[in-house]
């Protein structure tokens, strides 16, 4: 299995509740029911309020990288990524692990 974290910042002056981020939140929140590569999915909001913290989070699974590979060229996902540009920087790690 592979575990795909990815952490956003929003950007200078953007706040949680900008339209344009709440928007790219429900986008984010349905991909776990119309991604059918994904094997887990929970996204949130940081509870934390530290400088060094992200603002929003990522945590799936899928099975392999060939199934990471649809995940990420799903137009569900890539609509959800279009949004987030907009608005927030993000950092990604991809890593195997038994599941």
């Amino acid at each position: 299995m592979i575990r795909h974290l990815v952490l956003f910042k929003l950007n200078d002056g953007v706040r949680r509740d900008d339209p344009r981020v709440v928007a790219g939140v429900e986008a984010f929140r349905a991909l776990g029911s119309q991604i059918p590569e994904l094997r887990f999915w929970e996204c949130d909001w940081n509870i934390t309020d530290r400088p060094i913290a992200y603002d929003f989070a990522i945590n799936s699974a899928v099975e392999d990288k060939d199934a990471l590979q649809r995940y990420l060229d799903h137009p569900a996902h890539q609509a959800g990524v279009a949004q987030w540009r907009e608005f927030a920087t993000w950092v990604i790690a991809d890593y195997e692990f038994q599941g």
